[in-house]
């Protein structure tokens, strides 16, 4: 790869090289310079000049995070001040085999980055250009002569975790995809869109899409994000739970990326000012994704959310989530029963839908009917009946519920219980010989019997058809590369309750390059169950009281979330600190 650097603009709007008193316009401070040409005013620059102090920033650090400077206008008076080259650092100017000849442990602690190399000598991209002891150290741990070029801290940060990557490629776009390496299926692309499409067709819209959806595969994505700013556009991918920021295109070319996703997922590209859904199916490097696709406007422009769902990354089989074997024992037994309301509870994003898939996986046979209501249709099962709910009332939860009664089911699920006439539907069948399963949004198991009663269901229906309430959360479980023993301080075994011994080590991530700094890999479930019992039937229909009906799960020897999750940290799985950030809502 060869890369020419430009050399440095010229001082934009016209600025003097001298100023009044014949002295080089270079030997001013920045901060007057940038005064003189026009580019900030004097009160942002004492604005910016107090923030400096607190900060303890460089001030041309200060004035771009302030919004005040653009890089590309500040980057030539650094340039000149310095009589260093200066350039806006980027992945179109790095060479992947080049980056890694500088150890990452050296570019953290230097700011810079290796950038390309000409025979014996290193263009490496600096945060202090100036700095002979840095430049020195490059160096001596290279072997090669150092060509230093101005670059900002805030892009060495912003670049140097994408730069070390094991599978680390990069041209403008991303040198190893073509507009080819995202194949869109036959069915998601209708033939009156061509003309739309062929506006980007071959352009490099068309390989940053391909990039952000192949990349975002690579990487075990959930969901990405593509947010409009200010300045640039933010694609952020979520892993383990967690969003972090990936790119930043251009302001500029954030329209273009969107019309690029909405002709893909078959959206009205002319329509902007009302939120949309659209769907693809795609694939990715012999992998068959679904993406779900949402648009929703906000005052910057389009946002959009991609829900990447990854048929080949997920199983569906209880035996092989993680749940302890009294909790699969309780699930197993209930799921077994030929008729009652068995729920799952969660947060969104903690795997309500993986169990529920993987129980009706558990049960399914030529010998049952089984319907299940959704919104969306994540996974297509077979031997399962999917129907995918609308915005008419015909096709609501609630509608669709009423059809499928009339279809003979044995088994139905429904997604979601999100209001009390589907809830009213669901008991009712329930109560007249069908198993249901579903889901609702609670903290806990116990906060399910209560979320019912709010709803206004009759505490004698809850009684008379609960066969038992799943509650769940995702834990990131730690790196195997840089997992490392301590002691807990007291104060934390004080806030989870730890009944243990106080003496015993527990584990953390240190972070490293594996799993980019965050000390995680992966993510494991923790479960807690809670049985209906004729004991807690009784207590349903005397009393409300979400800390009577949790005091009588423990009593039947129920754990928590907290408690399982304490568990997974004894084991070395996780840390106390993922289960305080997961489970510890009271």
């Amino acid at each position: 790869m060869s890369t020419t650097l430009t050399p440095p603009l010229s001082v934009p709007n016209g600025a003097a090289e001298r100023d009044a008193h014949g002295a080089p316009d270079r030997a001013l401070p920045l901060g007057e310079r940038l005064v003189r040409a026009g580019i900030i005013s004097r009160d942002e620059l004492e604005s910016a000049i107090n923030d400096q102090a607190s900060k303890q920033m460089r001030l041309g650090e200060v004035l771009t995070q302030l919004g005040l400077v653009e890089e590309e206008e500040l980057l030539p008076f650094l340039g000149q001040q310095l009589e260093i080259p200066a350039v806006r650092l980027r992945e179109g100017l790095l060479d992947p085999n080049v980056v890694k000849l500088l150890p990452r442990q050296t570019a953290t602690a230097l700011h810079a980055l290796a950038m390309f190399r000409v025979r014996d000598t290193l263009t490496v991209g600096m945060a202090e250009p100036q700095n002979l002891r840095h430049i020195d150290e490059i160096e001596r741990v290279t072997g090669f002569r150092v060509r230093p070029v101005m670059v900002l801290r805030s892009a060495v940060e912003r670049l140097l975790t994408r730069c070390y990557e094991e599978n680390y490629t990069v041209d403008a776009v991303t040198a190893d995809l073509g507009s080819d390496a995202v194949e869109v299926q036959s069915d998601s692309i209708d033939v009156s869109l061509q003309k739309i499409e062929s506006l980007v067709d071959g352009s490099p819209i068309v390989n940053l899409v391909n990039y952000i959806i192949v990349h975002a595969v690579r990487q075990g994505s959930s969901d990405v994000h593509i947010e409009p700013g200010h300045k640039f556009t933010s694609i952020r991918y979520r892993v383990d739970g967690q969003l972090r920021e990936v790119l930043r295109p251009r302001r500029e070319l954030h329209p273009a990326i969107i019309s690029r996703l909405k002709v893909m997922g078959k959206m009205d590209i002319a329509e902007h000012r009302m939120p949309q859904d659209g769907r693809m199916h795609v694939l990715v490097e012999g992998r068959e994704i679904d993406l779900r696709i949402s648009s929703l406007p906000t005052v910057l422009g389009e946002k959009v959310v991609l829900r990447v769902l990854d048929r080949r990354s997920i199983t569906f089989n209880l035996d092989a989530l993680g749940v302890p074997e009294d909790v699969l024992d309780d699930v197993k037994r209930t799921l077994a029963r030929p008729h009652g309301l068995m729920l799952v509870t969660g947060p969104t994003g903690s795997g309500k839908t993986t169990t529920l898939y993987s129980s009706i996986e558990l049960i399914k046979s030529v010998a049952r009917n089984i319907v299940t209501v959704e919104d969306p249709v994540e996974y297509q099962l077979d031997l399962i009946n999917q129907v995918q709910v609308s915005a008419t009332k015909s096709m609501s939860f609630a509608g669709v519920l009423r059809s499928i009664l009339r279809q003979d089911p044995d088994v139905i699920m429904v997604g979601e219980i999100r209001d009390v006439e589907t809830a009213e539907i669901a008991i009712q069948a329930a109560l007249t010989g069908h198993l249901v399963l579903s889901t609702l949004h609670t903290n806990d198991s116990a906060s399910a019997i209560t979320r019912l009663m709010d709803m206004g269901i009759a505490p004698f229906k809850i009684a008379a058809s609960l066969a038992g309430v799943i509650a769940q959360r995702l834990v990131r479980t730690l790196c195997p590369q840089c997992r490392a023993t301590y002691y807990p301080s007291s104060e934390i075994l004080d806030l989870i309750r730890y009944d243990g011994d106080r003496r015993r080590q527990f584990h953390r991530g240190e972070g490293c390059q594996q799993c980019y700094d965050t000390g995680f890999q992966g993510r494991t479930g923790i479960y807690e169950f809670l049985k209906v019992t004729p004991e807690l039937r009784q207590l349903i229909g005397e009393t409300n009281d979400l800390a009577v009906i949790q005091q009588c799960h423990r009593d039947q020897g129920g754990t928590t979330l907290v408690q399982e999750g304490i568990r997974r940290a004894e084991e070395g799985r996780t840390s106390l600190d993922e289960v305080i950030r997961i489970a510890l809502f009271d």
